[in-house]
């Protein structure tokens, strides 16, 4: 009976010493082949490998004409996605706004999944096929009085001025683009109404006509409208005091007042003062709206219509007019205020008067 046991002792201890020799056969072959890298998960090549690869070549700062072209072809693919994904058309919309964003790889990364999806590329090559007919029109641009030879010779006149534009605007809080649309509907007028001194003068050497009888400078000012802006700089009582650190930006350097403004604005040489006053019309034309509770810093519509009619003219109230001087340009009748807010909004010479994040600093 003893001599059985043994047998049975002896015969456990060989299970496990040969089950111990697998486990560390089997751990020092499990590291050998960790050490060789075979039990590394190399995954595979994602199917749209070369989707992607496609879309990390594109270029955001690409030349104008293909970006433009690139824009147009991503807003008729966001217009296609808002269709059938509205949520992520509606994250892309927000990101226009970011100049950071890449707009076509965001539309692209979406379009991933979307590559076998008919409806889908039916709906974005069918608005692509709309997007390739070009309606043939007439003028070159929607807003027809930029049409006009006029329009071409006064942008180039106003991109002379840029350095005394945004040096007044800096001066009196107000942002240059907003100086110019008041400079433009003036202008402008005097172009079609004095057919003669544009022809002779204006034309060829591409510069401002300059008034100099009733009305004064590139922007036509008067003198008692300057007068006022004089004063209400000085008057904290004023509803169109623009406060303490705009105070002095007109102060005098002679005794003869009348002979110094006049000297200001009619002169044929510099602007700056035609830039200055007319900012700081502007200016406190927006207090006097934003005191009496109704804000309209953003209506360069009606701020160039105030501009236009004077100070006795403005009057607060919820529903503000766009208007002003009828306008004759291209045989067509426009308003100043109207032309104001076309060249504000229309894009032109965004390079040399860009959209600032405040229209007036306090």
């Amino acid at each position: 009976m003893k001599l059985k046991d043994n047998k049975i002792i002896r015969t456990i201890y060989r299970i496990f010493l040969y089950a111990f020799a697998i486990f560390g056969f089997g751990v020092l072959a499990a590291y050998g082949i960790y050490q060789m890298g075979w039990t590394k998960n190399k995954g595979g090549v994602d199917k749209n490998n070369r989707y992607l690869a496609d879309i990390s070549k594109i270029d955001p700062k690409a030349g104008s004409i293909k970006a433009d072209e690139k824009l147009s072809e991503n807003l008729v693919r966001l217009a296609a996605l808002s269709r059938f994904y509205p949520l992520n058309a509606q994250l892309i919309g927000r990101a226009l706004y970011n100049k950071n964003a890449n707009i076509d790889k965001m539309i692209a990364a979406c379009e991933i999944d979307l590559q076998k999806n008919d409806k889908y590329q039916k709906t974005v090559s069918n608005y692509l096929n709309i997007l390739s007919v070009k309606e043939k029109q007439e003028n070159e641009n929607a807003i027809q009085w930029m049409n006009t030879s006029e329009w071409s010779v006064l942008k180039q006149a106003i991109v002379k001025e840029k350095p005394l534009i945004d040096s007044a605007a800096r001066l009196c809080g107000v942002e240059p683009r907003l100086i110019v649309g008041c400079l433009v509907g003036e202008q402008i007028r005097l172009f079609n109404s004095n057919r003669e001194s544009y022809k002779r003068y204006i034309e060829p050497m591409k510069v401002l006509n300059v008034q100099s009888q009733f009305s004064l400078g590139v922007n036509g000012i008067k003198d008692f409208t300057a007068m006022a802006v004089e004063e209400n700089l000085k008057n904290p009582q004023s509803e169109f005091y623009m406060g303490k650190r705009y105070e002095h930006i007109l102060d005098f350097n002679t005794a003869d007042r009348t002979a110094e403004r006049i000297s200001r604005l009619v002169n044929y040489h510099n602007h700056f003062y035609s830039f200055l006053y007319t900012g700081c019309i502007l200016h406190q034309t927006a207090v006097q709206w934003r005191r009496a509770g109704y804000p309209i810093d953003n209506r360069p519509d009606i701020l160039t219509t105030l501009f236009n009619i004077g100070f006795s003219e403005s009057h607060p109230s919820p529903d503000p007019q766009c208007g002003g001087s009828h306008i004759s340009v291209g045989g067509k009748i426009y308003t100043f205020g109207v032309i104001g807010f076309n060249f504000y909004y229309s894009g032109e010479l965004l390079d040399e008067f860009p959209y600032e994040e405040k229209t007036f600093i306090e």
